[in-house]
């Protein structure tokens, strides 16, 4: 990466999600996102004309030839990554993606293996792990404040699952997606419970599908083994409700037990620390409800940012985020055989 201040940037999609990652870049004074792909132009005009992108184009390809960005920003949907990925990196382009990385483990180390071969930065957008309230937890888990933690217990019930028109108003795409619950939205916690407790070593997992007009599971119960001796269970499914003003913003609730007392997660992004014999207190720290998941997407980018300019490696690699992509797969294969699996 050369010696500069300002990157230049351009992007690929233009769906749901991808509002969140242009808002973030707009707000930064070091990044010009300069233009923009997508198939659907009316989209892409009202992505541009919101956060002041100046160029469509109608080929990718093109894009990346005459604009020569520094990096782009796949915000596409994964059986389109490797494609991409590929184009970027035979232009020496750096690259942030978006998850999921590719629909099975073996086409995910293809990407990572054929951008690390091209010498081009690669991050994958995995912006669970960025959200505050996670930030904050591992550093009361690396200071010491709860002890040696042994177990994480996450419950998630999204609500958006149920009915004849299930994930239709926002990604319904989702209806389509032969796996659903793990490879789309448990791959999130998984990555974020590698973040706090370190690598998983066997994983147990029981999946249903609970809503018969979609394809994939949608609920299930994943019990992961840490190499420590720790274990976090994961406790979800996107068909019930949780009654909550905004339950997209923490997902549901988090409880961390540990040798000196545990910490809860509840749905407004509040922090309680309950040491044993102590009254339960707040744990107060800076977090707001801002964008997606409080403001994860920006904390994310500006981490892809800070390293791009200074060179240091970033934290979520193609390398690392394949460990998270392995487990994913070990749930599935535990799921359909009803034993343990161990990696």
């Amino acid at each position: 990466m050369p010696n500069k201040e300002q990157l230049k940037g351009v992007g690929i999609g233009a769906g749901y999600f991808s509002h969140y990652q242009y808002e973030s870049w707009n707000r930064m004074q070091n990044v010009t996102i300069s233009a923009l792909y997508n198939r659907t132009r009316a989209k892409a005009e009202e992505i541009m004309q919101t956060y002041d992108i100046a160029h469509y184009y109608d080929d990718y390809r093109r894009m990346l030839d005459v604009e020569k960005p520094d990096f782009v920003d796949i915000i596409t949907p994964p059986e389109t990554h490797y494609e991409m990925c590929k184009e970027a990196a035979d232009r020496g382009i750096h690259i942030i993606c978006q998850k999921p990385l590719a629909p099975t483990y073996k086409e995910s180390k293809r990407i990572v293996d054929t951008v690390n071969a091209a010498g081009v930065r690669f991050m994958v957008h995995e912006n669970f792990r960025w959200q505050p309230w996670y930030r904050e937890a591992k550093k009361l888990l690396d200071n010491g404040t709860l002890g040696d933690p042994y177990s994480i217990y996450f419950r998630l019930r999204t609500g958006d699952g149920h009915g004849d028109d299930a994930y239709l108003a926002r990604q319904p795409f989702f209806r389509d997606y032969p796996r659903l619950l793990v490879y789309e939205t448990g791959v999130h916690w998984i990555d974020t419970f590698r973040y706090l407790l370190g690598e998983i070593e066997s994983v147990y997992a029981r999946l249903r599908q609970l809503n018969p007009v979609i394809k994939g599971e949608d609920s299930g119960q994943l019990v992961f083994g840490f190499e420590g001796g720790a274990t976090a269970i994961y406790d979800a499914n996107r068909y019930n409700e949780i009654e909550v003003d905004n339950p997209r913003l923490t997902f549901g609730e988090m409880r961390i037990d540990a040798s000196k007392g545990h910490l809860l997660l509840d749905t407004d992004g509040n922090l309680w620390i309950k040491l044993l014999d102590q009254p339960t207190v707040q744990h107060h720290y800076l977090h707001e409800d801002r964008a997606f998941a409080g403001d994860c997407v920006h904390t994310l980018q500006s981490h892809f940012v800070e390293q791009m300019l200074n060179g240091e490696p970033f934290e979520a690699s193609g390398e690392d985020y394949l460990r998270t992509i392995r487990v994913v797969e070990a749930c599935y294969e535990s799921s359909a055989q009803g034993k343990v699996i161990t990696l």
